[in-house]
């Protein structure tokens, strides 16, 4: 009888090590590395996903990087996750690395209803530049230039297909290249001293209610249709998930909302941290944690809503 119990007890506690092992992942999972293209709406979700992760145990890094080394550093394995595959106006540049294999792009997208399309301060609108096609009536008020944002960016690359291949009568004109920020100043510069300018504009972004604009109609087959409509989605490494599943379980359940983003960016740009900006957020709506961390677990194995909650209060 004794050695009937102790054959029971030794099955139950290989069944439990078993469950334990099942749910851990590998060492090199601990650390989440982010890649961030500059943007401040994929600084508010990486932030979000971030803050989250800490508390569930992991070490989340971000790295800034261009579009195109975010994809390559996802291909060679030195890249985990970014959170801001902006479909359709990305899709050029990371198609290569889904052909081939190296990148996987999760099925259900982390934002729906934002767009991403050329823009201009409303006055100007109001005088009639509301078209793609009136772009090259007011060249001369533009001094022939379209302002862009970083280098590589996807938005960029349209913008300087159009000028190459004369779409709209761009021809003579100028890409400027800058940055988020940059290109923001300039606008709200222009708008403040009712000057003319073209730009690009997204929503989500606190921008969109910073200053009066609007977004410029007829660029369907550069940008997409309705004012360049897209789905952001998750991109990782295609190993990725085999290796670290409980990491995919989160990013599985991640879901923003414009208007959520939208709060957490107004302080970034205010020069708060992001993960700063995320944590006050998350504190004040907890309740969206509740299906993020569905079924998902700390890097140690515990109940993964209760830490983070437990988390938030510290």
């Amino acid at each position: 009888m004794k050695m009937k119990m102790k054959m029971i007890t030794i099955v139950a506690t290989v069944a439990t090590l078993g469950g334990q092992m099942a749910q851990a992942e590998e060492a090199s999972c601990k650390t989440v590395r982010f890649a961030d293209v500059g943007w401040s709406d994929i600084a508010a979700t990486t932030g979000m996903a971030s803050v989250v992760l800490e508390g569930l145990g992991y070490k989340p890094t971000v790295t800034i990087a261009s579009i195109p080394i975010a994809f390559a550093g996802m291909k060679k394995k030195q890249l985990d996750v970014f959170l801001g595959y902006w479909n359709p106006s990305m899709t050029p540049q990371i198609e290569p690395f889904i052909k081939d294999g190296s990148i996987k792009v999760l099925e259900t997208p982390n934002l729906v209803g934002a767009k991403y399309t050329l823009a201009v301060p409303t006055y100007l609108y109001d005088k009639g530049l509301k078209t793609f096609a009136d772009i090259s009536k007011f060249e001369k008020d533009l001094q022939g230039k379209i302002h862009g944002i970083e280098p590589g960016n996807d938005g960029n690359a349209l913008i300087a297909g159009m000028i190459k291949e004369n779409k709209f009568g761009l021809k003579n004109f100028k890409m400027v290249e800058s940055s988020e920020a940059g290109m923001l100043i300039e606008a709200q510069r222009a708008a403040r001293g009712q000057k003319a300018i073209v730009f690009l504009g997204w929503e989500p972004h606190p921008m969109n209610v910073q200053m009066k604009m609007s977004y410029l109609q007829g660029g369907d087959d550069v940008f997409g249709p309705n004012l360049g409509e897209a789905k952001v989605y998750t991109a990782v490494p295609s190993s990725y998930e085999a290796r670290c599943p409980n990491v995919m379980a989160l990013l599985k359940n991640l879901q923003f909302t414009t208007d959520m983003e939208n709060q957490v960016m107004g302080p970034i740009l205010k020069k708060t941290k992001p993960n700063v900006a995320a944590r006050d957020f998350l504190k004040k709506n907890p309740a969206v944690l509740d299906k993020w961390l569905n079924g998902v677990k700390t890097f140690s194995g515990k109940d993964g809503l209760a830490e983070v909650k437990a988390a938030l209060q510290k």
